[in-house]
């Protein structure tokens, strides 16, 4: 009898130690989690499956799933999608809580979950839950750093949330206001540099791969900094060459920094096996790519992305493009259809969409600035310029066209690194169309505000921004305006 009874205390024991909660970031959990930064989302589902199953009380796994949840989204932008997971937070962090307190992770964890699901709730616009969420994974993250100070996945939280706070739209800092929060996005930025040097010297390598693609994305949309393109490209090398999340990082950089060439050559040799979620993203921005380049096959790209599309944005603006492509290739036929799609489908959420509603119905484009624009936005800048030399302003009898006219010569100035030329431009521009609803004065007036700021003139700088500022009724008022308080905001510091 005291023999089956201390045989079955050994048995009881022998589980209860098996099912001890701890964080165990173990081989087959540090493949899930490249799995699900690599967005292969199967794979890492089954890996997590597996180490549930193996070690049932391992919160690793619970946070791994909601990496699975975090990934999935960003990849597929679907907003249904979006409304069913975020339900899953609350489990998950209950699961986290019930871990092992004593763990640096058990905090960090926490956090990590509270902060992905702030960045998709920005993305699908829940400012103020989003906001909510940020200042949770702050206050744990400072809370952990107390109890760990040398744990390095906590200092990335932290310094990711200080760029967040301190890149807030203007029209958005009453939210930060309200919560008692606010960051330094420079300062933010150099202590992502600062780990990305440190972390893979430590046994938390494995979460450089969330550094750098901090980096790559928060540098280009907190700071603007379109300049280190080639620094950026330089870090995703070592993201491995089968990481769909390079790829797309790659892409959505090169986009934004006028690079069409590599956005088409990054996505163009993005890897093809069923293993990898697929990104709809990538299509919008390969066909937007091609129509810089004017590629024959521009239409195909924007149609997939038209086809295969979850999410609410750019459905107008892929339309438009499609119309603009048959315009441009005198096919007025289908240049007419597709501008009826522009209207008729899609959404009017991101500012893209609400443009391409606006240029729909608005007269057509002279084609001449049409070709500028796409050759500006994908880089040609010799291109674009040689476009806008060989046409009369005079030629243009709309006051919209000779105003976007001298925005766009401006512009490519700017770029070519003519910055008076580019003022003086731009100067026309304000003073054509400052009472119309286009955007070319304003963002011109914010961009002489950006080139006497580089000229330590901040007085002519804030007379720009104001100007900006007080223009009235345009497009893409809100984010123009931001980009306006900003520079206020930046020279009287």
């Amino acid at each position: 009898m005291r023999f089956k009874l201390l045989l079955l205390l050994v048995c009881v024991s022998g589980f209860s130690l098996s099912a001890k909660a701890n964080f165990d970031f173990n081989n087959r959990c540090v493949e899930a989690y490249k799995a699900a930064t690599d967005m292969r989302i199967n794979d890492a589902v089954a890996l997590i499956r597996d180490e549930k199953q193996q070690n049932p009380q391992n919160g690793i796994a619970t946070l791994l799933d909601n990496y699975v949840n975090y990934y999935t989204l960003l990849a597929s932008e679907n907003k249904a999608d979006y409304e069913r997971l975020k339900d899953n937070r609350s489990d998950l962090i209950s699961a986290l809580e019930d871990n092992d307190k004593n763990s640096p992770y058990y905090l960090f964890a926490q956090a990590e979950v509270y902060l992905q699901w702030s960045l998709l709730k920005a993305k699908f616009g829940d400012y103020f839950s989003s906001a909510m969420d940020a200042k949770k994974a702050n206050s744990l993250s400072k809370d952990n750093a107390e109890k760990y100070p040398d744990f390095l996945p906590n200092q990335m939280n932290l310094a990711i949330i200080n760029v967040v706070f301190g890149s807030i739209p203007a029209n958005l800092r009453g939210i930060s206001r309200f919560l008692g929060m606010n960051g330094n996005a420079p300062a933010g930025i150099k202590q992502l540099e600062q780990l990305r040097m440190q972390m893979p010297k430590t046994k938390y390598a494995i979460f450089n791969t969330e550094v750098i693609s901090s980096i790559c994305s928060l540098d280009l949309l907190a700071l603007h900094n379109d300049d280190g393109y080639k620094k950026m490209i330089s870090y995703l090398s070592d993201l491995g060459e089968n990481s769909m999340m390079r790829v797309s990082l790659q892409a959505f950089i090169a986009t934004k920094t006028g690079h069409s060439d590599d956005v088409i050559a990054f996505i163009e040799a993005a890897p093809k096996s069923p293993k990898y979620v697929k990104v709809p993203g990538l299509d919008y921005l390969l066909g937007s790519a091609k129509m810089n380049r004017m590629d024959s096959d521009t239409p195909t790209a924007l149609f997939d992305y038209i086809k295969e599309a979850r999410g609410t944005n750019f459905i107008k603006d892929a339309y438009l493009k499609i119309a603009y492509y048959y315009l441009l290739h005198n096919d007025e036929t289908r240049y007419q259809y597709f501008i009826k799609q522009v209207k008729n489908r899609g959404f009017t959420i991101d500012e893209k969409d609400k443009q391409a509603l606006k240029e729909a119905n608005d007269t057509r484009p002279d084609l001449d600035l049409l070709k500028a624009r796409f050759y500006f936005d994908g880089g040609y800048y010799n291109k674009a310029l040689a476009q806008l030399l060989n046409k009369n302003p005079n030629s243009l009898s709309l006051l919209r066209d000779k105003t976007e006219y001298y925005y766009r010569l401006g512009r490519v100035y700017e770029k070519t690194g003519k910055p008076n030329d580019a003022a003086s431009n731009y100067q026309r521009a304000i003073d054509l169309g400052k009472s119309t609803s286009y955007y070319y004065s304003a963002n011109a007036a914010v961009r002489n505000g950006c080139i006497f700021e580089d000229k330590k003139d901040f007085k002519r700088a804030a007379d720009y921004f104001n100007q900006a500022l007080d223009m009235k009724n345009h497009e893409y008022k809100t984010s123009i305006d931001n980009d306006a308080k900003d520079g206020l905001k930046r020279i009287n510091q």
